[in-house]
């Protein structure tokens, strides 16, 4: 058994816009698969921060254990007396997984993309690397993200550098525009996978407990309540003590609210239930390919996941729905959802632009948003997301899909929302985006897609 209590390359690395993940620290904790379970429990607990151990079998590579998983798993009833003592293997058998094993001269940029496309159950995984030689050491994923953080923010100074120097090629400053865009992609992507990983893992099990149990909760009060019925109908006149404690805890009143309030939380983990839903629904995490989907689906999702920016402007927006009659679209959803999420966003700000400043349009017709969805003869899908804002000028309307062009204050806006979703439509599906807009009047944002993609 070999156990390094340091992480190696401890210190902070000096990345740079291209460096690999040789240059990360890790850990190369190895461990026999003869040994007993307890021996990883003991290794766990003297390095806390240890992200998880290689198994191997006479000092051939096996798989590994990650943390979570361990004391995942060991925290079931019986698991820690019935594996402490047995051989790691058997316990390895119950919850062996798939594990993403990269190169260690992979592009930290490159590798945190390809673990964000994992299923979001084993997205968070340590990440195991091959070195050269070989051998095999694992990469914290926080360490990645750190590391691409640090990335993100060198990019962002080389592009405030290029910028500032006119003698720049164009060349290199499309390729920092590039890189940056990507970036902020795999960062939309790293901000959808903590959020529906998180809710899944924190909420969903606890909640389906609830959900699972409060059945039998009603059940069991109704019963409950027709004995004391029973009781009441064989004993009408009780002793004085029953009389002074049903006074008391107002039976009468318990006997009818009861039920109601058990219904009233069933109804309410039914609701959490459905937000999961849609938010796995909005980000497919989980569907990297295209595949047929319903788009009046994905427009639903995105407007549960605004409903916070909904609320904000209280009762003063209205969101109409004008669904046609759709069939399911070959596309890539979770892509898909990201451009409904840029538009509407869009249409939230403008919408609230005017709001503040009293807009004429808004004076006269109550603040609204507009979906529309329609199929044309030749197959083709249209998506209407129409607002009566502020509308925009027509000396920005040809430099709306520009990358880091915006309109909004510092802070507020990255100006890649319209240009991403202009890659996504265009590029990525074959169909076209079109904005329509009149100065005091709103905004309509047309996105037309084929029903099957092209190969």
């Amino acid at each position: 058994m070999l156990a390094m209590h340091d992480v190696t390359n401890a210190n902070k690395p000096n990345l740079r816009l291209k460096s690999t993940l040789q240059e990360l620290p890790f850990w190369q904790v190895h461990i026999e698969i003869e040994r007993p379970g307890n021996d990883l429990a003991m290794l766990f607990k003297e390095e806390p921060l240890l992200p998880g151990i290689i198994l191997t079998n006479n000092q051939q590579y096996v798989g590994i254990i990650s943390r979570r998983k361990f004391f995942e798993y060991m925290s079931q009833t019986y698991s820690l007396a019935l594996f402490s003592i047995r051989p790691i293997k058997i316990l390895y058998k119950f919850f062996q997984q798939e594990v993403l094993t990269l190169s260690e001269d992979m592009l930290i940029v490159n590798a945190t993309q390809s673990t964000l496309q994992q299923p979001p159950e084993i997205a968070y995984e340590p990440i195991l690397v091959k070195t050269t030689s070989g051998k095999y050491k694992l990469v914290d994923f926080h360490q990645l993200l750190l590391a691409y953080s640090q990335i993100h923010a060198l990019t962002l100074i080389e592009l405030q550098q290029v910028e500032e120097q006119s003698r720049v090629a164009k060349a290199g400053f499309r390729d920092l525009q590039q890189n940056y865009t990507q970036l902020i992609q795999n960062e939309k992507m790293a901000a959808l996978g903590q959020l529906v990983a998180g809710i899944a893992h924190e909420i969903n099990n606890p909640v389906n407990f609830i959900s699972g149990n409060i059945v039998h909760a009603i059940e069991y009060s109704q019963n409950l309540l027709a004995l004391i019925r029973l009781y009441q109908q064989c004993y009408p006149e009780p002793k004085a003590e029953i009389q002074t404690a049903i006074a008391q805890i107002e039976l009468d009143f318990l006997s009818t609210d009861l039920p109601r309030l058990l219904t009233s939380m069933k109804v309410g983990t039914k609701r959490i239930k459905e937000i999961i839903l849609s938010l796995r629904n909005f980000s497919r995490l989980d569907e990297s390919d295209k595949k047929l989907v319903d788009i009046h689906e994905g427009i639903d999702s995105t407007l549960v996941i605004l409903q916070s920016r909904f609320d904000q402007l209280g009762e003063s927006i209205n969101i109409i729905k004008e669904y046609g009659d759709l069939p399911k679209v070959e596309c890539y959803a979770g892509l898909l959802n990201q451009v409904f999420m840029n538009i509407l966003v869009n249409a939230i700000d403008a919408i609230e632009e005017s709001l503040v400043i009293t807009h004429p349009s808004l004076v006269k017709d109550k603040a609204k948003i507009c979906i529309r969805t329609e199929l044309t003869d030749d197959k083709q899908v249209i998506i209407r997301i129409c607002d009566n804002g502020m509308g925009i000028p027509e000396s920005h309307q040809n430099r709306l899909f520009d990358p880091f062009f915006t309109t909004k204050p510092v802070g507020k806006g990255t100006g890649l929302g319209l240009s991403i979703s202009y890659q996504i439509v265009v590029e990525k599906h074959g169909g076209q985006l079109q904005c329509i807009s009149v100065l005091g009047e709103g905004t309509e944002f047309i996105i037309k897609i084929p029903v099957q993609m092209n190969s």
